[in-house]
């Protein structure tokens, strides 16, 4: 008889990890969700979840042909953990490590991991877009340690034969998003005028119906294996053009204000804000067109309909 689970996903009860194990699930497929040890989980389906240690797998993950691992420290702005670099090492880079070493001992057929544009860096110049081969010089302690992940996932791959698929996303959004996404919401939503009706920069997002479409597509294309791709929703964004979007998903027209972003950059700078003049204001634009053109993949949503379906769960969602 077949193993009860041929699949495995890890980090099941995220924001990504809960919609993929949704998706396979509604496709029919035997999945087993993993939670670190510790974790609560409440479902109609409990003995679908099972705690786990990056340590002692192996036994866990016999039969099983395709992990998913979603599980990692995520990225944020402000992190409670005094050694941030180490933190992160430990979380996305070593059990990462451990868990894969264990997947390739076990015999699991393929390892899709899901990496991060910050891999790349944090911003791309006027026209330019990052690419899955550019040459790596990331800052960012979190990038620094997928990036670290993502190496020593190649490395276990070229001496098992474990096949590796790497996925760096940029900033997903989707129903359920926080963050600076829901933040954006909930300045919508009540009428506040933004100064930002004058941005012209380009950001690539990707919905999480993409998103969890293509890691699908990953677990099955013969031609992604040992594959590094970058992803998005193949329509970049402006800052303003992203809020105008939200505000007519949600019915409530933005209020953007049409100041300079010249002298909205440089306010910002001067009050310390340097970071958020960034995001608000830089371009981050990614090159998805090799998972087009190498796995013949197109986004299932568009844009419009991403950004009305994460407005709709919002409005369903809020507190009075």
């Amino acid at each position: 008889m077949p193993p009860p689970h041929t699949m495995v996903i890890t980090g099941a009860g995220g924001f990504i990890g809960k919609n993929l194990l949704q998706y396979q699930k509604a496709a029919g497929k035997p999945v087993l969700a993993l939670l670190r040890s510790g974790q609560a989980i409440r479902t109609a389906n409990e003995h679908d979840y099972k705690p786990y240690d990056t340590q002692h797998n192996r036994k866990l993950l016999q039969g099983v042909e395709i992990l998913i691992h979603c599980a990692a420290r995520v990225h944020q702005v402000q992190d409670a953990a005094t050694d941030l670099i180490s933190a992160y090492r430990q979380d996305n880079r070593d059990a990462t490590l451990l868990l894969a070493n264990a997947a390739a001992q076990a015999g699991v057929r393929r390892f899709v991991f899901l990496s991060s544009v910050k891999v790349n860096g944090e911003f791309t110049k006027h026209g330019q877009a990052f690419r899955a081969d550019d040459l790596i010089d990331t800052q960012d302690p979190y990038g620094i340690s997928k990036w670290e992940a993502e190496q020593g996932l190649r490395d276990i791959a070229a001496k098992t034969g474990m096949e590796v698929v790497i996925i760096r996303p940029p900033l997903v959004y989707g129903p359920g998003v926080k963050a600076n996404f829901l933040t954006m919401m909930q300045w919508l939503q009540k009428g506040i005028p933004l100064p930002l009706g004058s941005i012209h920069n380009r950001r690539s997002f990707v919905a999480l119906p993409n998103l969890v479409d293509f890691i699908s597509l990953c677990v099955t294309h013969p031609q992604a294996a040992n594959q590094t791709f970058m992803i998005s929703d193949q329509h970049d964004l402006s800052t303003t053009e992203l809020l105008r979007g939200l505000g007519q998903a949600l019915d409530r027209p933005a209020r953007l204000l049409p100041v300079p972003q010249a002298l909205l950059e440089m306010g910002l700078k001067v009050i310390g804000k340097a970071g958020i003049a960034q995001r608000l204001c830089g371009n981050l634009a990614v090159d998805a067109s090799p998972a087009t053109q190498l796995l013949g993949w197109k986004p299932p949503v568009t844009v419009q309909q991403g950004l009305q379906l994460t407005a709709d769960h919002f409005l369903q969602h809020q507190t009075a």
